[in-house]
């Protein structure tokens, strides 16, 4: 009995035994292998190992599209192929592309044109179009997500359903703020890639704590809050929430409350962020941060660090209210017996915006796509910027993402993202720069332009009207 992994291995170490490989060789005349370039070498090993001089071998794959690195693939088996061989392999080049626009092309040339290292080849349509891809500038992520939605919306009153646009993002946890907007504006939609996320549990367990503290009498966010305690269970819970409901003064009830003896120890700061949040004492969002730092979520979770970005950027999101009743009835919150962490699916004959992740998205085709956070730190992702090869790979990344429009492309580069770990007064926002893929000499290829949203007295969410001018005084103006 072998798994994926073993049936590899065995295969390749049968390959190492002469008599057995040479009958194993003797079996085949050809030999073909599509998508080559997600191959690993231990594959490659056994393909070389298949048909050494070459002769009946070919392998069909795009290195531009080389994205699985972390899956052990590596682009250098389809880059190297063609001298493992003598003569080397003949090369034909497949560039007529039936998907995308003209336009949409020669942007996605120029952007992989610079790459360090691949087979030369340019795509080109038989679809010609006038309209070329969107470079959107925003001011930050909160209008990314409303000039994401508007536009979407736009598009379906032109009749491309929301099943035919996606919304593409280099990390699961870009999209947090468009989710907040699609869900605030009723638009539904299917995440690939990643939960959704406010059907993330730590998601969930946050803003049960912000709900029960606006409403000790809340029971549903009560009975999820208080068993995030060690040794707090369920009946630990409905006994507390009982004391609550009878008392007139619930905040005294709370420390009254006899706990078991599991969590006694924790139970006096837990109470205390209880009150301090309940009472508002420290003010709107800093509550938040407070609610944040509990310990919790590191003894609950074993991917703490990495739940951590949604955290900050469910704070970044919180930031853009007033007061945490508004932030609260912007957002829902499911009961105990649902909150999974699968999303559900949705019913197949519903209409439903597509969003994924870059990764998810490789092979799918969209009538329109928006790609989110254009910039440095995201793509390429600030993780993925140690090497040459990391940084290649991310290139190659926005140009898998660009491809898989057919008729319309928005690149949007947010110019500034809420900064979490700076003090709360004062510009709490880092400034961005557009992604280094798309530099100044290939901007020719793009329709660059600005989403200016106007100045809102109140920091609530509110819907801008869509309105695109040229890029240039009017940008220095409206950020100033």
């Amino acid at each position: 009995m072998l798994d994926y992994d073993d049936l590899l291995l065995y295969w390749a170490q049968m390959m190492q035994e002469r008599e057995i490989a040479r009958d194993v060789c003797s079996r085949f005349d050809h030999v073909f292998v599509d998508e080559y370039q997600d191959t690993n070498r231990l594959q490659a090993s056994i393909l070389l190992a298949l048909k050494p001089d070459g002769k009946g071998l070919t392998v069909v794959g795009d290195d531009a599209q080389s994205i699985y690195s972390f899956r052990a693939a590596t682009v250098r088996n389809i880059l190297d192929f063609p001298k493992q061989f003598t003569p080397p392999a003949r090369i034909i080049t497949l560039d007529r592309n039936y998907r995308s626009t003209q336009p949409i092309l020669a942007a996605a040339n120029a952007v992989i044109d610079l790459a360090e290292e691949r087979h030369k080849k340019n795509l080109r349509s038989h679809r010609p179009s006038a309209e070329q891809p969107q470079l959107v500038l925003v001011r930050d992520e909160a209008d990314q997500a409303r000039y994401v939605v508007d536009r979407v919306l736009e598009y379906r009153e032109s009749c491309v359903v929301l099943k035919q646009q996606a919304v593409l993002f280099r990390a699961s946890h870009h999209s947090g703020q468009l989710e907040i907007e699609l869900a605030r504006r009723n638009i539904p939609f299917v995440k690939f890639g990643g939960l959704k996320f406010l059907e993330a549990a730590h998601i969930k367990d946050v803003l049960a704590f912000l709900r029960w503290a606006e409403n000790l009498r809340d029971r549903v966010s009560g009975f999820r809050v208080i068993q995030l305690l060690p040794g707090a269970g369920s009946a630990t819970a409905a006994r507390l929430l009982d004391r609550l409901a009878e008392s007139d003064q619930p905040v005294r009830a709370l420390f009254d409350f006899q706990p078991p003896k599991a969590c006694a120890e924790d139970w006096p700061a837990f109470a205390d962020t209880v009150k301090v949040v309940s009472g508002g004492a420290t003010g709107w969002p800093a509550e938040f941060d407070l609610v944040c730092r509990s310990p919790h979520l590191e003894r609950h979770y074993e991917d703490a660090k990495t739940r951590e970005v949604d955290l900050i950027q469910l704070a970044q999101i919180a930031s853009t209210y007033p007061n945490r009743e508004r932030f609260l009835t912007e957002l829902t919150l499911d009961p105990p017996n649902s909150t999974s962490d699968e999303a559900g699916a949705p019913l197949l004959d519903e209409d439903y915006l597509i969003l994924s992740t870059i990764h998810s998205a490789k092979g799918q085709e969209w009538k329109s796509v928006f790609v989110l956070n254009c910039v440095d730190g995201c793509i390429p992702s600030d993780l993925a910027t140690e090497s040459t090869p990391e940084i290649e790979e991310e290139r190659r990344l926005l140009y898998v993402a660009m491809t898989r429009a057919k008729d319309h492309l928005h690149l949007i580069v947010p110019h500034r993202f809420y900064a979490h770990q700076q003090r709360s007064s004062g510009d709490r926002h880092m400034y961005a720069s557009r992604t280094r893929f798309i530099p100044d000499a290939i901007t020719e290829h793009f329709e660059q332009c600005t989403w200016p949203a106007p100045i809102r007295e109140s920091s609530a969410p509110a819907v801008a009207s869509l309105k695109t001018v040229p890029i240039g005084a009017r940008l220095k103006q409206m950020w100033r």
